[in-house]
């Protein structure tokens, strides 16, 4: 932990890049592949039923990833902040909640899907094609919530103190699994959309296994025992303040996808599978953004914590151009490349023609996508959640459903593809406009935990 530290605090931007964000990267494309894996693999089918159901089960798969970032990146970026001013007594009540706060909203949302399964498909979108194979991959998705849940949060978590090697160890670990477990189930056993949903249950689940073994045996700082969990307020407050921005923007999303799928499934299963190919793709770029701004999260707030402002906004700069230069050149081999990555999922022929306009729908904000982000990574690593919880809802939900309706209604199906791009650049204008406002009025000790941070004003 001692050379971790050391390294937050002074290695070069290309060294924080190379063990912070490399591995976090890595860890980012391990789940798009997790993500794509099932469409993929059903894909084989020809059936594009099968895949539109994949497609309207992504809402509440969202929501459950969600409420993981809650307390993943909130749990995360607290125990940073707790490292940088040594409160290790924080760090073990922080773990201890984040353990077994996972667990039980794990066992909710058991309940919850299997008491009112087939409302909830039906709220989804589906209709009489895809009801009973959106159904059963639900079904088994909420009977593997709690292993999930624990995956998500604690694969964020052990990343506090710089461990992202390990992170993405896990994860990979789970994605491989998953892979070999779609080709077994779908391929040979012939389980389809049941196999998808079983596969990537089983891959959460070898990944928490590694996650406990590096915990206990590797990680002394962070606690799981049961004495250590509390929801005294100075604990509870911090991680959930500080997950909330991330967690209401996937929350957002998951809602947002719902109503733009139930949208999209009026214009044929052919074009809702083509969007969900397409929304893969575009995962590509936002998720690779999204790794770089998370793998310097705690060098931003490790720094932020010690009262180094010059240094952390040259992390910040930095990270800024790396992702505009990265995402500008994956946009283009997308671009370029769309045909052939559609084919690769399913060979129809209407998906295809869909997907062509869809692909470019979903990566043309590429090159700026990981602005947006990093502003995000900034409030919220520098403990302004108010700001960063506004800047999500403001691009998951105050302006996108808005400009939804909007464009639906004017453009018809193309209209729900682009919707979102068109969102990003009010959503990226408001997140410079507060980082650079937070930015300015940030003094050299402001950075601290909201908590006390509502206590002396700093974050009203």
């Amino acid at each position: 932990m001692e050379k971790n530290r050391k390294m937050l605090e002074e290695a070069s931007f290309g060294k924080l890049l190379l063990n912070l964000c490399l591995p976090t990267i890595l860890i980012m494309l391990v789940m798009v592949v997790y993500n794509m894996a099932d469409t993929f693999f059903i894909g084989q089918t020809g059936d594009p039923v099968k895949i539109a159901a994949i497609s309207l089960c992504a809402p509440l798969f969202s929501i459950l990833s969600g409420l993981g970032t809650l307390l993943g990146s909130g749990g995360c970026t607290a125990v940073s902040l707790a490292l940088g001013k040594q409160e290790n007594s924080r760090i073990k009540a922080y773990t201890s909640l984040c353990c077994y706060g996972s667990l039980v909203i794990g066992f909710l949302f058991l309940t919850f899907v299997l008491i009112f399964l087939t409302p909830i498909s039906l709220a989804l979108g589906a209709d009489s094609a895809t009801l009973s194979h959106t159904c059963g991959y639900l079904r088994i998705i909420a009977l593997g919530a709690p292993v999930i849940l624990f995956n998500n949060v604690f694969a964020n978590i052990i990343r506090a103190d710089g461990a992202a090697k390990e992170s993405m160890i896990a994860n990979g670990l789970g994605t491989l699994s998953n892979i070999a477990l779609d080709a077994l189930f779908i391929l040979v056993f012939s389980w389809d959309v049941a196999g998808a949903a079983l596969a990537t249950v089983l891959g959460n689940a070898i990944s928490c296994c590694y996650l406990l073994f590096y915990i206990l045996k590797k990680q002394p700082a962070f606690s799981l025992h049961l004495r250590y969990f509390s929801l005294k307020k100075e604990i509870l407050l911090p991680v959930l303040s500080l997950g909330l921005p991330l967690a209401c923007s996937t929350l957002l999303m998951s809602i947002s996808s719902m109503i733009s799928n139930r949208m999209m499934i009026g214009y044929g299963a052919a074009a809702l599978a083509a969007q969900g190919v397409a929304g893969k793709i575009g995962m590509l770029l936002s998720m690779l953004a999204m790794g770089i701004c998370m793998g310097m999260q705690p060098a931003i707030s490790f720094n932020c914590g010690r009262g180094s402002r010059e240094r952390m906004n040259l992390i910040i700069r930095n990270t800024g151009i790396f992702t505009a230069v990265m995402g500008t050149v994956l946009t283009l081999i997308c671009f370029y490349a769309r045909n052939h990555i559609i084919a690769v999922f399913i060979n129809n022929r209407q998906v295809i023609s869909y997907g062509q306009v869809m692909v470019i729908a979903s990566i043309i904000t590429g090159p700026f996508y990981g602005i947006y982000q990093l502003c995000q990574t900034f409030l919220q690593s520098t403990g302004k959640a108010s700001y960063a919880t506004l800047v999500a809802l403001l691009d998951k939900g105050l302006f996108y459903l808005p400009v939804l309706l909007l464009m639906e209604h004017f453009f018809g199906l193309y209209g729900i593809a682009f919707a979102g791009a068109a969102t990003l650049v009010f959503s990226l204008t408001a997140g410079i406009f507060f980082s650079l406002r937070w930015n300015r009025s940030m003094q050299p000790a402001v950075c601290c935990f909201p908590d006390e941070a509502a206590e002396n004003g700093s974050l009203t």
